[in-house]
């Protein structure tokens, strides 16, 4: 259905590395110390170094290093968010190996926030105990990937090509055997290597209303659908409920850390409304916050709000300094002023389809992070579990891959070419645009099969875009966009029950788009 490759190109020139990651978030960086160990690494990012959502991720890491925790409650937790549907191999690995990890990034020299020499621990929705490390406040992922990038930094074995696209998966006989690449030149070039590592992050992007990063497109997931990679519950799409609602700043997300520490929820009216939607209130898990958010919204046409005004005086100041400077710079003041929010789209609990160390069903391929589905999160993920499943399943997949098969066979490799793509120029930025507005209003938070097929209709529209050689990191964005649409719209359409993130009905309003 798809064309095995987006651009046309020969393997006549080629470089050799033993690893290859794709992604410089904490996934694929944490992938690339171990991996050091064991050969020559190359990272590989499309943006800067490190890039990704990681160095977004406000609220923390979670882990059971309290002496009142445990990995017991900690999945107890994970499961009971996951809403029935999580691997609890996976869940079990991510709770048990995760504090090992924590104390890996003490020794490297993370500063976790302190307390009277101790490690702060935070509370966020659907914990039972308050297991959130933090670090610089609501900085958390911005600290961990500064220290990674800086152990990565002085690996010799390690080269980072930073500004390169990489496009697809070269192949052969079942085996990945490398990454073809657009570089800053826009020339495609072939890397080998005896094993490849995807760490590429999430889909956000697709949306129109989102809390990820510019560069998260999808790309690991429609490389692996061209190279015939199973992908899995890929119906799964995390809202964030409170993400700033701002002309002037789009994709802040305000953290869950924020109601951890006894922000409410209002409607316009300032009246409380989470109780009657779940006994947690404030701290359900994210997809039953998100809907009643979505539905407030929907249902007076109004604003959500965000009241932290409770606060002790310079509270929020000091303890989300990030989020702090950026309202205030807005003239929001969150020590009298309630601060609006709105749902955005934020994380793929599915993906590609892999074991807890990472491996795919093709040989030589491995991914780690939200781009991977172990089926660790269920339908739902759990607040601030996603770092945790970086660093676990990041170290898990570096060790597979570091036992991958040193031998195979380049001397016919050398001679693949491809040449199907036209080269006819198109300009895909109208259409991508059109693509984000469905996704947003058609496949978005509350889902009905009336708009799931209207969006399907869109894709049939571009999906002769596929077939076109782009010749730039936004053509080839937007193909592989098209593509991953696809496959969320495909699940959902599957799945015609509600389950955690994916909500199914026909009976509410047709305006979704809020």
């Amino acid at each position: 259905m798809f064309p095995r490759y987006l651009i046309n190109f020969d393997c006549k020139t080629h470089l050799c590395f033993d690893f290859i990651i794709i992604g410089t978030g904490i996934a694929g960086m944490y992938s690339a110390l171990h991996l050091s160990e064991h050969g020559r690494v190359l990272l590989i990012s499309k943006d800067n170094f490190p890039a990704g959502n990681s160095i977004y991720a406000q609220g923390g890491i979670a882990a059971a290093i309290d002496e009142k925790d445990s990995p017991t409650l900690h999945l107890k937790d994970t499961l009971s968010a996951g809403a029935g549907l999580c691997d609890i191999k996976a869940v079990k690995t991510l709770v048990e190996e995760g504090p090992v990890h924590i104390q890996n990034l003490l020794k490297m020299g993370v500063p976790f926030d302190r307390s009277s020499k101790k490690i702060s621990l935070t509370q966020e929705g659907a914990h039972g105990i308050p297991r959130i490390l933090h670090a610089g406040g609501d900085a958390t992922g911005k600290v961990v990937c500064k220290v990674l990038s800086e152990q990565l930094q002085n690996k010799a074995n390690v080269e980072i090509l930073k500004n390169t696209m990489a496009v697809d998966l070269i192949s052969q006989a079942n085996k990945c055997l490398g990454v073809l690449v657009l570089t800053q030149e826009h020339q495609p070039n072939v890397i080998y290597a005896r094993a490849v590592i995807l760490a590429t992050g999430g889909i956000g992007q697709l949306y129109e209303k989102t809390t990820n990063a510019p560069g998260v497109t999808g790309d690991g997931i429609a490389m692996s659908v061209r190279i015939g990679a199973r992908v899995a519950d890929m119906e799964f799409v995390q809202f964030h409920p409170t993400m700033l609602n701002s002309e002037k700043l789009r994709g802040f997300l305000i953290s869950e850390a924020v109601r951890g520490e006894g922000a409410v929820l209002r409607n316009h009216n300032g009246e409380r409304f989470m109780p009657k939607f779940h006994p947690l209130a404030d701290l359900a898990p994210r997809d039953i916050v998100t809907r009643a958010i979505f539905t407030q919204m929907l249902e007076s046409s109004s604003q959500v709000y965000l009241d932290a005004t409770g606060f002790a005086k310079n509270f929020f100041k000091s303890r989300f300094p990030t989020i702090y400077n950026t309202c205030t710079s807005l003239g929001i003041d969150p020590s009298s002023d309630m601060i609006p929010v709105t749902p955005g789209a934020h994380y793929l609990m599915g993906g590609v389809k892999t074991d807890t160390w990472g491996r795919t069903n093709i040989s030589g391929l491995y991914a780690c992070g939200e781009v991977a589905c172990t089926g660790v999160h269920g339908a739902n993920r759990l607040a601030s579990n996603s770092l945790l499943e970086g660093l676990v399943f990041g170290y898990r997949t570096a060790k597979a891959a570091s036992l991958e098969d040193t031998s195979y066979d380049k001397s016919n490799i050398e001679s693949l070419n491809y040449t199907k793509q036209k080269t006819k120029k198109l300009d895909s930025q109208e259409y991508d645009k059109l693509l984000k507005q469905s996704m947003q209003e058609n496949v978005g938070i509350i889902r009905d099969a009336q708009d799931l097929k209207k969006h399907l209709n869109l894709l049939q529209m571009v999906f002769p875009f596929l077939d076109h050689d782009l010749q730039s990191k936004e053509g080839i964005e937007f193909q592989n966009k098209v593509i991953v649409s696809y496959m969320v719209t495909q699940a959902a359409m599957a799945r015609n029950i509600s389950c955690g993130a994916h909500y199914r009905t026909n009976s509410l309003p047709k305006d979704k788009s809020s």
